[in-house]
This record gives structure tokens, sequence and C-alpha cells, in this order.
């Protein structure tokens, strides 16, 4: 009693203490304010400092704690439930130049009022779209379903400048990208969010993927960054047992102390499962491979996910904004709190670091297995994945494959059925002679880093001394645009299939095409199961 008793004053003395650290910092802050409304040399800014000043703030805790203000209630929307009101297409835009549209969703307004990959926008609602931002011209675009926008449109492959209203609706998209079979007995199903009703519609793939004859399921979480944890938890109740522990949470607050368990009967306990995860798989992905490894219910594959055992709430302040604010970590069913970065602990210039191997603890599965918390979620196979060049990071961030499909789709009606679709000899040929007249940056990895090191040398002064032997390596390193475009025509060939399948036959087109050469799946496909 006299413990409970002490540590009840200590800690009462502790809340008083934050109170009253937090009265004297809110008063230093409000007389700052004052004083400089009164004093300052210019008009002062108000709105831009006090936002930068909160989110300075928050930075100091973590990335996740995020203030919104009631104007950006909608890009939070969007991120949390992946919905927006609009036409549902990905735009193409240089500042000097029409918008293009690049990809139409499928079943979306876009496609609906027969908008195609290379129609060109010339004006939105009467304003023309030349000397527009990016932003502005996808901002106009949007707004509330069933609200008409109006557009100039020319057309791709006819030349006709057409008047074209389309109604706007709500656009979703979809957590689960494609679900189908890879063989007679293996189902796949890839994922790649944790908005509300996805776990609804993974029963209802895994399902349908029962009745073609599914004998063992691939679950694709590779990029997964995460979402609703609720939803993590249905996911985890499809697999196991009504009232098994999914996750725990816990925080500062006595609310954010909570166990959560599986609600509803599963779909299936016996199924062999695969849940592929890499290095993107975060957050509400990390629980579900978490609790099905912890339970011994799946085989992970793949490489150590992200590590982000962090959960955040959503909770309104003043002027109808909101904070998004990490409240608890989450722990799975073994114990285990994956958080690979500590916030909470700084190093004396403010930086932070991953939590070293050598501080993890180990955790038992239900058998008996060996895990291991502070790092992701490390998987029981480690599959290497493919590790493209620098050239088609340049090709595809630069907008050079972009730019080619728009070209391609501009001069050609359409393709084979996606299963018949190859990019022959003859189209590798075309994308070398129209990606000779793009400017984008074709060096190799190794002449990067020579180009670097020069630079060091000629801070050191040494440059001139070691001329001839720079001179000759530079040489060798240099490869002209064509030669290294034919060397890495293995790397890409599938990123242009993938990307005019998305174009003629939308996004689970790309999907079965982007399967056709995923290497680390295969593996994982042929891999001895370790238990």
């Amino acid at each position: 009693m006299a413990v409970a008793m002490a540590f009840s004053a200590s800690y009462s003395l502790y809340a008083q203490s934050q109170s009253f650290k937090l009265g004297q910092w809110a008063e230093i802050h409000n007389s700052i304010l004052k004083e400089l409304n009164r004093s300052y040399v210019d008009s002062l800014p108000v709105d831009r400092i006090m936002r930068a000043g909160v989110d300075a703030m928050l930075e100091e805790l973590d990335p996740y704690t995020v203030y919104v203000p009631e104007e950006e209630n909608e890009d939070l929307q969007m991120m949390l439930s992946k919905t927006y009101g609009g036409i549902g297409a990905i735009i193409h835009k240089k500042k000097e130049e029409n918008v293009v549209i690049n990809e139409p969703y499928a079943g979306s307004p876009a496609q609906k009022y027969g908008l195609q990959c290379g129609d060109e926008i010339i004006e939105i609602d009467g304003v023309p779209t030349k000397g527009l931002e990016t932003k502005e011209s996808s901002d106009r675009m949007k707004g509330k379903p069933g609200t008409t926008v109006v557009f100039k449109i020319r057309k791709v492959r006819t030349g006709d400048t057409l008047l074209v209203p389309v109604v706007r609706e709500r656009i979703h998209f979809p957590d689960i990208e494609y679900a189908g079979m890879l063989d007679d007995t293996t189902g796949y199903i890839l994922q790649s969010g944790f908005t509300e009703n996805v776990s609804g519609e993974l029963r209802a793939r895994f399902q349908d993927l029962k009745k073609q004859g599914m004998k063992r399921l691939v679950l694709d979480l590779r990029g997964n960054g995460g979402g609703l944890m609720s939803e993590a938890v249905n996911i985890v109740s499809l697999f196991v047992p009504k009232g098994t522990v999914a996750v725990t949470s816990r925080g500062n607050a006595p609310e954010s102390h909570r166990e959560y368990r599986t609600t509803t009967e599963p779909v299936d306990t016996e199924i062999p499962i695969i849940v592929m995860i890499d290095s993107g798989s975060a957050s509400s992905s990390e629980i579900v491979a978490g609790a099905l490894q912890d339970m011994d219910r799946a085989v992970i594959m793949g490489k150590r996910s992200y590590g982000k055992g962090l959960v955040q709430s959503i909770r309104p302040v003043a002027y109808d904004g909101q904070v998004k604010v990490t409240t608890a970590k989450y722990y799975t069913p073994s114990g285990r709190c994956v958080q690979a970065i500590d916030y909470s602990n700084r190093n004396e210039d403010g930086s932070v670091g991953h939590i070293p191997d050598s501080l993890t603890k180990e955790f038992r599965t239900a058998s008996g297995r060996i895990v291991r918390d502070g790092g992701g979620i490390t998987p029981d196979v480690d599959i290497d994945f493919k590790d493209y060049s620098r050239l088609v990071y340049s090709l595809v961030l630069g907008g050079v494959l972009d730019q080619y499909v728009i070209d391609y789709c501009r001069r050609h009606d359409s393709i084979p059925a996606v299963d018949d679709f190859h990019f022959s000899d003859a189209d590798f040929e075309d994308f070398i002679t129209f990606a000779k007249t793009q400017e984008f940056d074709y060096r190799s990895s190794a002449k990067t880093y020579f180009d670097q090191m020069k630079k060091e040398l000629r801070k050191d002064g040494l440059e001139e001394t070691m001329s001839a032997e720079l001179e000759a390596l530079d040489k060798a390193l240099e490869m002209d645009k064509e030669r290294f475009i034919r060397l890495k025509k293995d790397e890409i060939v599938p990123f242009i299939e993938e990307e005019l399948a998305t174009r003629y036959w939308f996004q689970e087109a790309g999907v079965k095409v982007r399967l056709r050469y995923d290497d680390q799946l295969k593996k994982a496909l042929k891999a001895p199961l370790p238990f």
C-alpha cells in the first residue's frame, strides 16, 4: 500500500509539473506573438509563421503526428479512405503544354465519357490548361460528386476538337488491386492498402478463388504502407479462430491500452498461406504479417518490413482542424513491437536512429520458433528482389517511359489481349529511336560515382596529378545512350509492357504483366517451407 501511495503521489507530481510547463510555454508563446505584432518592422505574416511553428513543433515528435487545418481535410480523407470526387484519370502535364490524359481508371467517368490515353485537354470549364501547374489542373478536374466539369478535348487519333461534359463521381482507389489464380492450385491476392471494408472485399475474393480450385494462398503485401488497424484485425480474423488476440496497443492514456481480438468466424483456418512483404510493407501490413507469423498460421517471405509500430488517432482541434497524433505503440500476439526508429530518444543533434539488432529481444511463436522485435517483421524465408540499374530508374522517374507510352497510344488503336501481348524486337527499336531524342541522365552508377570522385579530387588539388589515369578510366566508363539502352533491354521491356497493358486494358492487366516478370514471387512459390 505504501509503495502504491508513493507511486500515486509521484505520478501526481509529474502530471502537475507537466501541466505547469505547458502553461508556462503557452504564456511565453503568446507574449512573443504579442510583442512581434506590436514591434516587428514589417507586417506580420501570422498565418505563415504560426503554421510553420506548429509543423516544426510536431516534427520534433515523429513524422506521423501532423496538423490538418480545415482547408486540408479533404486531403486527409483522401489519405484515409483513398477516395475523392473527380473523373478518375492520371494526367500528364508540362507547364507550357496542354493537359494530356495519361491513364483512365476502369469504370471511371473518364472511361465512361470516352477519354483515352493521349487525349489532350485544351480547356477545363473554359480555362485554358496551357500555363497551369499540374496541381492546379488536377484541382480544377476534381469536385463534388454529381457536379459536371466541361472539357475541351483534342482526340488523340482523329484530331477532332470536342466539348465533353463529364459528371464527377466518388473515385475510390481499390485496396485489392488484383486477385487471380497463378496456377491450378495457387491463388494470389495483391493488396495495396487498408481502407474501410478491404477485409470484406478480401473475404469475397478469397471465396471466389476457393471456387476456382485454390489450395494455397499468396497474400502480397509488398509496398503496402498500411491504414486502418481495425481492417488489419479483420483480415487476421479470416484465417484464425474467433476470439484470437490479433494485436494489442499501449500508450500513455489509459484508453490506449487495448487488446484487439478477432470477432468474426474465419473463412479458412487450414489453407497454407504465404505472405509477401518488403521494406515498403508498414503499419497494418506488419500487424497482419506479425500476427499470422506469431500464430504459425502463415509463412512470411520476402525482405524485412519497414518497422512502423506506432498507432495514430484523429483528434478535432479549434476552427474545424484536426491533428493526427501518435497515441500508442502496437504489439504482435507474441509481445513484439516492430517499431524500428526510436523517436523518443534522440541524439544531441536531434537526429534519430534505428534500434540496433543487438538491442532487440527474442519472442516465441505459438510453436516455439524464435522471432525478434525492434525493426520490422523479419521474413521466415528471405528472398532477394530484382535490383534495377540506374538507367531504368532514370527512364521511369524522368518520365521518358510515360512519354513513350503516350506516343505509342497515339499511333496504335489497340494491342492484343494482355495474355498474348509482348513488346516485340521491332517495338524496342521504336523505343530506342524515341529515347534517343529525349533528355535524361543515362550515366551508369559507376559513372556517377566516378564524376563525384573527380569533384572530390579537384577539391583536394589532386585532379591534375592523376589526369592520365582519370582520362583513361573516364573513357572506359563512357557509354553512349543507345548502347546503354540496348544493354538493359531485359530490364526496360517489362516496364513498357506493363504500362501499355494498363493504358489499353486498365490496372488489373498491368498487374498481370508485372507478375509475368516477378522473380521474387516465383522463388517464393518454389521455396521449401520452414515449418
